[in-house]
C-alpha cells in the first residue's frame, strides 16, 4: 500500500473520529467529563438565539410561541396544569429535536460533499481516493429539501403544542369530573339527611295508624335512589382523582373549585389549522423534490487518489426520462394543488368547530342560568311547604315530592355548570391556550 493510500485511510479515520467526538448539535461530548455551569449557560444562550432565529423565519412557530396560557398559575386549573406538565414524558419533544437536527443538516446541503472511495483491485491491492462533488444545477432540489426540513420542524412543533395542550385538557377534564362527583355526592348526602327525617316521621305515622305502609315504602324507595346517586358521585370522584394523580407530579386531591377560562379574542388560528398548513408546506416541498428528481441536473466532481487526480461534469437525474415522464410531472404538480385544497378544507373545519363550540358554550351558560333560577324557585316552594307541614296543613308525602323536585333542580344546575366548564376547556385546547407557547 502506497504513501497516498495510507494517508487517505488515516484521513478517513480522522474524519470518523472527529464525527464520533461531536454531538448532534456540534458540541463536544465526553463520557469522562460533565458540562460545567458556564458551558451549560453558553449552550442555553446559543439555543435561545437559535430558537429566536427559527421563530423569525417561521410564521407558524412564531404564532405558537406567542400563545400565552389562559390559566392563572395560582388558580385550581393552573395547579393541575403545572402538576401534569411536570410529569409529562413529552415524546413529541424528542421528535421536534430530531426535526431541528434534520433541518440543520439540510441547511448545509448546498456545500460540496466529500467522501472516500476504497476498492480492492484484481491484484489484491487497495486503491484509495478522495471524491468531491458539488451540485451546480438541480432544478431547485436542494432548496426544496431545505423547505421540506423547515416544514418538518413546523409540523413537529405544532404536534408538540397540540400534545401538550391535549395532556392539560385531559387532566382538566378529569379534575372537572372529580369536582362534579364531589358536588353530586354532597348534594345526595344533604338530601338523604333531610329525607331521613321524613322517613322517621312516616314510620311514626304508620306505627300510629295515621298513614299507610305504601307511602313509607315509596319513601324508602326514594331514599335508596338518593343513596345510589350519592355512591355514583363518590365513585366518579374517586376514579377521576386516582387517574389524575397517576398522571401528575404531585397529589391533587386537595385542589378545589372551578376556574373560569377566558380566552382573549386575539385572532389566533386553531392548532388543527396550523398543523394542516405545516403539513401542506411539507407536501409541496416533497412534490418539488420529486419533480427535480424527474429532471436531469448538473454536478461537478473531482477525484484525487494514488493514480493522480481527475475532474468531470455529469448531467444526470434520479430517474431516466421516459414516455410517462410528462404525466408524472403533471401528477406532481397536482399534488401541490391538493395540498392547498386540504388547507382550505382544514380552515373551513376549524371555523365550523370554533363556531360550534362558541354556540354550545353560550347555550350551556344560558341553560345553567335558567337552572339556577329554577333551583331558587324550587327552594322557595320547599320552604313554603315545610312551613305548612309544620303547621299541619300539608302531608309528609307532599313535602317529600317538593323536596325531590328541588333536589332534581339542584342536580340539573350542577350538571350544566360542569358541562359549561368542559366547553371552556375545549375552546382553550382548540386554540392551544392551555399552556404557554414560549415554555413549550
Amino acid at each position: 500500500m502506497g504513501r497516498w493510500t495510507t494517508g487517505a485511510v488515516c484521513l478517513v479515520a480522522g474524519i470518523g473520529l472527529a464525527g464520533c467526538m461531536q454531538g448532534g448539535d456540534g458540541d463536544q461530548v465526553s463520557r469522562f467529563r460533565t458540562q460545567s455551569p458556564e458551558a451549560a449557560e453558553r449552550q442555553a444562550a446559543r439555543e435561545a438565539v437559535a430558537r429566536q432565529k427559527e421563530a423569525e423565519a417561521s410564521v407558524i412557530i412564531r404564532s405558537l410561541q406567542a400563545r400565552s396560557s389562559a390559566l392563572s398559575s395560582k388558580s385550581s386549573y393552573g395547579q393541575v396544569a403545572d402538576a401534569v406538565l411536570a410529569a409529562s414524558s413529552r415524546a413529541a419533544e424528542a421528535e421536534l429535536r430530531a426535526a431541528r437536527l434534520r433541518a440543520t443538516a439540510a441547511s448545509k446541503n448546498w456545500l460540496p460533499r466529500i467522501g472516500p472511495n476504497i476498492s480492492l483491485t484484481s491484484l489484491g491491492d487497495f486503491v484509495a481516493s478522495l471524491i468531491v462533488e458539488q451540485v451546480l444545477f438541480d432544478n431547485g432540489r436542494k432548496k426544496a429539501e431545505r423547505e421540506f426540513a423547515k416544514a418538518d420542524v413546523e409540523v413537529a412543533a405544532v404536534v408538540l403544542s397540540d400534545d401538550t395542550n391535549g395532556r392539560v385538557a385531559e387532566a382538566l377534564d378529569l379534575y372537572v369530573t372529580a369536582e362534579e362527583g364531589r358536588e353530586t355526592a354532597a348534594l345526595s348526602a344533604q338530601t338523604l339527611k333531610e329525607m331521613a327525617h321524613f322517613e322517621w316521621v312516616m314510620e311514626q305515622r304508620v306505627a300510629g295508624g295515621v298513614s299507610d305502609l305504601s307511602d313509607l315504602n315509596v319513601l324508602r324507595h326514594k331514599l335508596a335512589q338518593i343513596r345510589a346517586d350519592g355512591a355514583r358521585g363518590q365513585e366518579m370522584k374517586t376514579a377521576a382523582l386516582a387517574e389524575l394523580n397517576a398522571m401528575s407530579a404531585k397529589p391533587l386531591s386537595g385542589v378545589r373549585g372551578l376556574t373560569r377560562v377566558r380566552v382573549p379574542a386575539d385572532g389566533n388560528q386553531s392548532l388543527a389549522l396550523l398543523q394542516a398548513e405545516a403539513e401542506a408546506a411539507r407536501k409541496i416541498a416533497q412534490a418539488r423534490i420529486d419533480r427535480a428528481g424527474q429532471l436531469p441536473g448538473l454536478t461537478a466532481s473531482g477525484q484525487v487518489g494514488s493514480d493522480g487526480s481527475s475532474g468531470a461534469l455529469r448531467i444526470a437525474g434520479d430517474s431516466l426520462i421516459g414516455a410517462g415522464t410528462g404525466a408524472t410531472l403533471k401528477a406532481i404538480a397536482l399534488a401541490e394543488d391538493a395540498a392547498k385544497r386540504q388547507v382550505a378544507e382544514a380552515r373551513e373545519d376549524a371555523e365550523r368547530t370554533m363556531r360550534n363550540l362558541d354556540a354550545t358554550l353560550a347555550a350551556k351558560r344560558r341553560q345553567a342560568a335558567e337552572a339556577d333560577e329554577l333551583a331558587r324557585q324550587a327552594k322557595v316552594t320547599l320552604d313554603l311547604f315545610q312551613t305548612q307541614f309544620e303547621a299541619g296543613t300539608r302531608k309528609v308525602m307532599d313535602v317529600v315530592g317538593v323536596y325531590e323536585t328541588y333536589a332534581q333542580a339542584e342536580q340539573k344546575r350542577i350538571t350544566l355548570k360542569f358541562e359549561a366548564a368542559r366547553v371552556e376547556i375545549d375552546i382553550a385546547r382548540e386554540l392551544g391556550r392551555l399552556a404557554d407557547g414560549s415554555a413549550i
